[in-house]
């Protein structure tokens, strides 16, 4: 029997449904766009993270916002996953990240100098100045010594005294595991489960965006999003690039250069690249056309490869 054509589109929103059902289970709070979502605007997790993070129950965040942007007129702006303040108005900027190239050290400098340069207003005392933290939690121990977690701290190589200028970088390694507070925080980042979770605060957020109908409702939303964006990319890139029937030449020519298929087509095959590499991607091109960083340092954000930057560089050339 054929299927009418309301038939067909139901059908195919159903099989779209349960795709985007399936990423979603396989998300991780430590998959940037989903940690991002799921701590926007959240203070109580936010703080829990920072606490467990600097060792201090004392410390009371008073606001959070994901994907916070930083404008700098006269150089390179940045976008920060999480920017958090604090009750004494300590800022505090959280950066996960799978690829060990995205933490770079100039980026955590570059980070907080950006934070330190938007939060001394004109005319303001040095000495008014806030403490501020970089802090980078990636899958891997990129820093090399086989530590939980590393502090950068300047200070006086001469007497080894701490410099005390308010600036903190921290790297947090989340593939320790032991049963401390934050061996089992970095387990919570990297499960799926949140029936697996040691903390309820991360088990209940997680769960809410995973199972409850209204978060998942959201979660497919942002899915739709990401893809209407992708196809909108692709038809841009035809008209560009001159391709006869632009909207479907030119989502195929996004989808060579990169653009995750899950995104784009909704043809997703692997968990770790269904939100990440098309947030990277459309963030390349943004760079791209603004035109203030080099392609080793877009690489070095996007965590994409240099050739892949190569290659979307080319294009917006055109």
């Amino acid at each position: 029997m054929l299927l009418s054509q309301v038939e067909k589109d139901n059908a195919a929103d159903y099989a779209e449904y349960q795709k985007n059902l399936e990423r979603i289970r396989q998300l991780r709070l430590l998959d940037d766009d989903f940690f991002n979502v799921c701590f926007n605007n959240d203070t109580e997790c936010t703080q829990f993270l920072l606490r467990i993070l600097l060792e201090r129950d004392d410390l009371k965040v008073i606001n959070a916002t994901a994907q916070h942007s930083i404008k700098n007129l006269e150089g390179h702006s940045v976008i920060l996953d999480v920017f958090a303040t604090d009750g004494n108005g300590i800022r505090y900027d959280i950066e996960i990240q799978r690829a060990d190239s995205g933490a770079l050290p100039q980026r955590a400098r570059y980070n907080s100098s950006l934070i330190d340069a938007q939060n001394l207003p004109s005319g303001e005392n040095y000495k008014q100045l806030r403490e501020s933290y970089v802090i980078f939690i990636t899958e891997n121990d990129v820093i090399g010594n086989d530590k939980p977690i590393y502090h950068i701290e300047r200070v006086i190589k001469e007497t080894g005294a701490d410099f005390g200028d308010g600036s903190h970088i921290i790297y947090a390694n989340a593939s320790y595991r032991d049963q401390s507070r934050f061996g089992r925080l970095m387990h919570d980042l990297s499960c799926s489960d949140p029936n697996d979770m040691h903390y309820s605060i991360l088990a209940q957020k997680t769960r809410y965006f995973k199972e409850d109908t209204e978060g998942v409702k959201g979660m497919c939303k942002i899915f739709e999003e990401i893809k209407q964006e992708g196809i909108e990319q692709g038809i841009e890139l035809g008209r560009v690039q001159g391709i006869e029937q632009g909207r479907v030449q030119g989502i195929e020519q996004g989808r060579v250069q990169g653009i995750e298929q899950g995104r784009v087509q909704g043809k997703a095959e692997e968990r770790e690249n269904a939100m990440r590499r098309e947030s990277a991607i459309k963030k390349a091109f943004r760079m791209l056309i603004d035109g203030k960083l080099t392609l080793e340092e877009i690489a070095a954000y996007t965590d994409l490869s240099l050739d892949e930057i190569k290659e979307f560089a080319a294009i917006a050339s055109v």
